[in-house]
């Protein structure tokens, strides 16, 4: 029983110090704590007249209407003192409250911005539809920049066949999963893409042993070592980067992709091993395959599939970062399964070596080999070709599926990079999309 009242007494110090703290010189809430105060005393005072007023006959408290009725407002009638106090108090408490929440979140609001702004957006986005966004690549992380200025619940899932570049040479010497497309995304999910998230991005170059690797993939590696797994590297390293959402490996085995290609103007068909190398031989890609095949899904992967409102695949190389997700077999179920609205990102131009000349049919076709027909439920494709681009490089809609009612077209192209998506107009497109389909509330409502 001592060392009961002793671990009580000791807890109730803590927190007593702990407390204390808000009164440390310089926070700048001391002075809004002594205004909550006043007005706390203040509307006390009026809610006593209030309350004294209405027991006035009774001599034995007649005193106290006497001291709480000051010499410069005793000739107000007694309703009017208690408003003056009540409104008082209620005005000092709000302008205290104000004051207090402004000097907490100062630190974390940008110039010139409104606290009130910044939580209703905050709010807002952490409202948002869940949303599980497959692929790999830039495009991946495209597509995360624009939504995550729509919702917080963002889930991406990445591809772990890359072996090429800074990625391929830290996973054949040390044997790790490729971070390369996990630290894009991660960067793309950051709060503040300023100098930390540069940082992760930086690459080195002349120098002996590290030149063309990131510092992302770096860090990545060594918090695997440390933390012993790579999902939880990965989970740190988000955690690092204040990160919106999560970005998940598809499986968690080491797996190889391998594809049939045609080569032009021949009639034989090569095997090629490894996903950097299939664009090389730049013909046109029978079949790909994972070695060693059925690998196992990532379960918290599956789990967000099915929990989700939205399944974005795309954008990305087809063959390489989208594809690769796919032949999961778990997970291509778990997407088959999902209730969730299924969307196809079409990309804007062809992929060298991997979808010359395709079309958005051609694309659409492929996708569905892998995953079966009839699961997509929107296709959504650029119609706008008007920049400086070689017109056999756009990918269009062609006739066949012009009629096809899942499409959607519209103007995505970034105008700095026309050969990419820009991210607020592809998330604005998908979140319109999405709530459209989803009943008469739109997004606009949503807002107000």
């Amino acid at each position: 029983m001592k060392r009961l009242s002793q671990s009580w007494y000791t807890r109730f110090w803590w927190k007593v110090r702990q407390t204390g703290r808000w009164l440390t010189p310089g926070l700048g809430v001391k002075r809004w704590f002594g205004l909550l105060l006043a007005g706390v005393t203040l509307l006390g005072v009026g809610l006593a007249i209030f309350l004294l007023d209405l027991y006035r006959t009774a001599p034995e408290i007649e005193w106290y209407l006497n001291l709480l009725a000051t010499a410069s407002l005793r000739f107000l009638p007694r309703p009017v003192r208690v408003l003056i106090f009540g409104g008082l108090g209620i005005g000092l408490i709000l302008w205290g409250m104000w004051g207090v929440n402004r000097s907490v979140l100062l630190p974390f609001l940008r110039p010139g911005s409104k606290v009130v702004d910044r939580l209703a957006e905050y709010r807002r986005r952490e409202r948002g539809p869940r949303v599980v966004a497959i692929g790999g690549g830039h495009g991946l992380a495209t597509l995360l920049r624009g939504l995550k200025e729509h919702t917080h619940n963002l889930t991406a899932v990445v591809s772990v066949a890359d072996d090429g570049g800074s990625s391929g040479e830290l996973r054949r010497s040390l044997g790790i999963l490729p971070p390369g497309d996990i630290r894009n995304c991660l960067a793309a999910l950051s709060k503040d893409e300023d100098l930390l998230t540069q940082l992760f991005q930086y690459r080195f170059s002349g120098t002996p042993g590290l030149d063309g690797h990131s510092f992302g993939n770096l860090f990545i590696t060594a918090l695997s070592d440390i933390t012993g797994s790579f999902e939880e590297a990965v989970a740190e390293s988000g955690r690092v980067l204040s990160v919106y959402g999560r970005v998940l490996p598809a499986t968690l085995h080491d797996v190889q992709l391998v594809a049939d290609v045609q080569i032009p103007h021949l009639t034989m068909e090569v095997r090629v091993a490894g996903e950097s190398r299939i664009p090389e031989f730049a013909g046109r890609v029978r079949r790909v395959w994972l070695q060693p095949d059925n690998p196992p899904a990532f379960p918290p992967v599956v789990q967000a599939i099915l929990a989700a409102e939205v399944v974005i695949i795309g954008p990305g190389s087809l063959y390489t970062s989208v594809v690769p997700n796919l032949l999961v077999p778990d997970l291509a179920a778990a997407v088959r399964a999902s209730r969730a609205l299924k969307v196809f990102v079409c990309n804007i131009v062809t992929q060298p070596g991997e979808t010359n000349n395709y079309t958005c049919r051609d694309h659409v076709d492929v996708l569905e080999e892998y995953i079966g027909k009839g699961v997509i439920d929107v296709i959504i494709c650029n119609n706008v070709y008007t920049a400086d681009i070689p017109a056999e490089q756009w990918v269009r809609v062609d006739e066949n599926l012009s009629s096809d009612s899942r499409l959607y077209c519209a103007d995505l192209v970034d105008r700095s990079h026309p050969w990419r998506h820009d991210p607020a107009k592809l998330a604005q497109v998908i979140m319109d999309v999405y709530y459209a389909r989803t009943g008469p509330l739109t997004e606009r409502a949503l807002k107000m």
